[in-house]
This record gives structure tokens, C-alpha cells and sequence, in this order.
């Protein structure tokens, strides 16, 4: 009997297995690579990349992570709120002031104001509901970031907006994979502080791309990571775990003392078995939206006013964001280096546009719509790909906060992680699987010591 299992290779089961990895530990990803919805490839100085990219700073578990791996990451320098609009693109002055400098009419410049006043107001006081208290335990400030204005939608505390107005909003709400109308006031707010102060805990890239952090941990542990091993059935027992995989077109079943489940949670609750009825129940209720994005490597040889920029804001596209990649490397140069790699996300309704279109397809309405934002872009391009990710991210929902409390029940054989139990996306992967490795590290310990001092459950 192994000492654990952990199921998902994505950062959140890899964060599990990197504290697991003096045990007897096997991990089972479904799929032909590590890295889940972190999905980056290099391509000389820079890097591709199709998923989560963002990590927490100084004290973070995204930063105990990185060092304790060996793996390098970088404060963001380039500025996160340029927005490009109606053929206009802003990246420098006050955001307070986008309104006033775009070809809008003044109705919706007011509409914009006014919803503004509002969501600033609202930010101010979601900041001082996400800083830690001293002491406090992280389910605690969790629990309270999630009761954060959670009775009603993102739409319903602005109200109705025109078209023009909405997009003001639209594009930055929605990076969570739900639409105004379905995700929580709270949730949306919280993304325009992530947006509007770097200080607040995502700003950080890891140098090579986001995927070099889950692949440096799967090559520390060799032949415990098993790829192509779809995971059907895991069943809790009393003082052992049963997983029950296909791989290479035949079932087998292993057994263990604990399990870490780290998939996403729909999919976490087709596959268990014997688990509290009450978190199984919570599982089923976590929503997602889908996600399509693109990769763009360009060749230009000189200067863009890209450089200084690392997301841009691209209201009524195809995408509501565009990313440069490139910008961390930019900001390691004495010179201007060649080249560009740019991503481009279309999460909610966006996605459900073209997740079932054909890439080429979707490549085709991507690059007209990145040639809109920046003229001659199309001829830079030299390399291009697109990623679908039907369970995309799980986005918090006017009643989500109901739903913590069971999920955050003390397991018995089986632990859960993920992005889906908290509201700090990578980070909230990293530190649930840190911890749920932490704690079976306790407890296999545990187990070796009380047979020997005479004890029993």
C-alpha cells in the first residue's frame, strides 16, 4: 500500500506531491503533460503560454514554492491597465480619467462615473476585507473574502448600463470565467483591486514561463508522476484509499493511506466515492465557465509601445484582454531584443463563442481583431496556436460563501485542492496542496509512532 496518491498534475497536485516527496507518492495526470491550466513553452528568451500565468509575491506559498523548487519568478513591471477601445489605446495617466479621453458619448461617460464612484468604494472596503489579520487562520480570511458582498450579482450593484458603459466593466469582471450577470458583486470587485494595485497579491511572472514551475517539480520526482493515467473511480475506506485508473487502455486499481483529489471540482465529484455527503454535494455545485486563448510569437526587430505594457484591456473583441509575455523580459534587457509573444484570453460568454469553433478559425478572428488594437501586427506574427479549456476556472457566484464551510471540513482519507476553494486563483492552487501534503506528512508520521507506543484509534 502506498503512503499517498495524488490525482492531477496541474500546480495544485503538484504543490501536494513536492511536500510528499520523500514518501511513497504516485501521481496521476490524465493527460500527456504536467501543468494542468498552466500550460507555457519556451521559444528562446521567451515563452508561449495559454493559461494561468500570475503568482503571489514576497511571504506568499506561490513564493515559499519557488524557492524551496529552485525556480525563478519576477515582479511585473508593465502597467495592467491599458485599455484599447472604439480604435483608441491608453496605457499612461490616470485610469480614473479613461472616460473622458475615449470616443464616447457623454451619457455613458457619466454612466461610467457614476459606476466608477461605486466599484471604487467598493474596492477601498473589499481591501480592507482580503488583508490578513495577525494570527488569523487563512480559512477565516477566505470565509470572509467569499461573505464580501455575496448576495448579488456584479450587474445588479452597478445596475443597468449601456453597451458603451458595460464594456468599461465587462472585460475585467469576466477574467473569471462568469459574466456580470453571474458572478458575485464581491468577486467582481475584488478583480479591479487585483487590476488596480499590484500590491494586492498576483504581480509576479516565472522566468521561462508559468509551466516551468509544475515541470521542475515533476522532474524531482521522476517515475512517481505518471502521465495518461485517467483516474474513474476513487473510493474512501476506513483506514485506506482505492483508485481505481485507466492507462494504456487497461483499468488498475492501487490502494493508499490518503489521497489528494486536485482536479477540477466537477470533476472531482464524478469520481469519488464514500465522501462526507455534505462536501459532495458542495462539489457538484462549484460553477466554471469555459476559456479559449491564444499564442502569439512575433519578430519585430525594433521598439513597440507595447513594451512598457503588460495587459491591455480590449472591450467588445473577441478577447477582453490581451497579455505581453514578453514584457518581464523586456525589463531584464540592456538592449531591445527581437521578438514579441503575446496571449490573448476570452473567458464566459466570449468563449462560448468559439470553444466549439475550429483554431484556425478562431486564429483567423484573433489576428483581425489584434490587428485592429495594433496595426502591421499580422505581418509579425511567426508563430500562433490556441488553447480550449472547457473547465475553465471556477468563478464565485452570488451564494458561493455558503458552500466554504463544507469544503473546508476536515478530511479523513481524502483531501481536496485547487483553485476552486479559494478566491487567490494560483495561489489558492499552491497553498491547498502544500497543505493537504503537510498534513498526511503529519499523519503517515503519526501512524508510524503509534503502534509502537501502544496506542490505537
Amino acid at each position: 500500500m502506498r503512503d499517498a496518491i495524488v490525482i492531477g498534475g496541474g500546480i495544485a497536485g503538484m504543490s501536494a506531491a513536492w511536500r510528499l516527496r520523500h514518501s511513497d507518492v504516485l501521481v496521476l495526470e490524465g493527460s500527456n503533460r504536467i501543468g494542468g491550466r498552466l500550460r507555457s513553452e519556451r521559444r528562446g528568451a521567451y515563452w508561449l503560454n495559454w493559461g494561468g500565468h500570475v503568482f503571489g509575491g514576497e511571504g506568499s506559498f506561490a513564493d515559499k514554492l519557488l524557492k524551496e523548487v529552485g525556480v525563478d519568478a519576477l515582479n511585473l513591471q508593465g502597467s495592467f491597465a491599458a485599455l484599447a477601445y472604439k480604435g483608441k489605446v491608453l496605457n499612461d495617466g490616470n485610469v480614473n480619467f479613461y472616460p473622458f479621453r475615449l470616443p464616447i458619448s457623454w451619457s455613458a461617460r457619466w454612466e461610467i462615473v457614476k459606476a466608477g464612484i461605486k466599484v471604487m468604494r467598493a474596492v477601498n472596503a473589499y481591501g480592507k476585507v482580503n488583508k490578513p489579520r495577525k494570527g488569523e487562520d487563512y480559512r477565516v480570511r477566505q470565509q470572509r473574502i467569499y461573505d464580501f458582498m455575496a448576495d448579488k450579482t456584479f450587474s445588479e450593484f452597478t445596475g443597468p448600463l449601456s453597451e458603451e458603459a458595460d464594456a468599461f466593466f465587462r472585460p475585467t469582471v469576466s477574467r473569471s470565467s462568469g459574466d456580470p450577470e453571474e458572478i458575485s458583486a464581491g468577486a467582481g470587485v475584488g478583480y479591479f483591486l487585483l487590476v488596480w494595485d499590484k500590491s494586492s497579491g498576483l504581480a509576479r511572472n516565472i522566468v521561462g514561463g508559468a509551466a516551468t514551475l509544475p515541470q521542475a517539480i515533476a522532474h524531482t520526482l521522476g517515475d512517481k508522476v505518471k502521465l495518461g493515467a485517467e483516474v474513474l473511480e476513487v473510493i474512501q475506506h476506513r483506514d485506506h484509499v482505492e483508485v481505481t485508473y485507466k492507462s494504456d487502455g487497461k483499468e488498475v486499481t492501487e490502494q493508499a493511506r490518503y489521497a489528494v483529489i486536485t482536479t477540477p471540482a466537477a470533476i472531482t465529484h464524478r469520481i469519488t466515492k464514500n465522501l462526507d455527503p455534505l462536501v459532495h454535494d458542495a462539489l457538484g455545485k462549484i460553477q466554471y465557465g469555459h476559456y479559449v486563448s491564444g499564442a502569439f510569437l512575433t519578430n519585430e526587430t525594433g521598439r513597440r509601445p507595447w513594451d512598457s505594457v503588460y495587459a491591455y484591456c480590449t472591450p467588445q473583441r473577441s478577447f477582453n484582454i490581451a497579455f505581453n509575455m514578453s514584457n518581464l523580459v523586456r525589463t531584464m534587457e540592456s538592449e531591445r531584443q527581437p521578438g514579441s509573444s503575446f496571449m490573448v484570453f476570452s473567458p464566459a460568454k466570449l468563449a462560448r463563442d468559439l470553444i466549439n469553433l475550429p483554431d484556425e478559425k478562431v486564429l483567423e478572428i484573433y489576428r483581425k481583431d489584434l490587428e485592429e488594437v495594433f496595426p502591421g501586427f499580422g505581418s509579425l506574427v511567426v508563430e500562433q496556436s490556441v488553447q480550449k479549456f472547457h473547465l475553465g476556472l471556477a468563478y464565485c457566484f452570488p451564494g458561493r460563501n455558503k458552500l466554504q464551510p463544507l469544503l473546508m471540513r476536515t478530511p479523513r482519507r481524502i483531501y481536496l485542492a485547487g483553485d476552486y476553494l479559494g478566491s487567490w486563483y494560483t495561489e489558492t492552487a499552491i497553498q491547498t496542496g502544500l497543505l493537504a501534503g503537510e498534513d498526511i506528512n503529519s499523519k503517515l508520521y503519526t501512524d508510524t509512532l503509534l503502534p509502537s507506543n501502544g496506542f490505537s484509534y
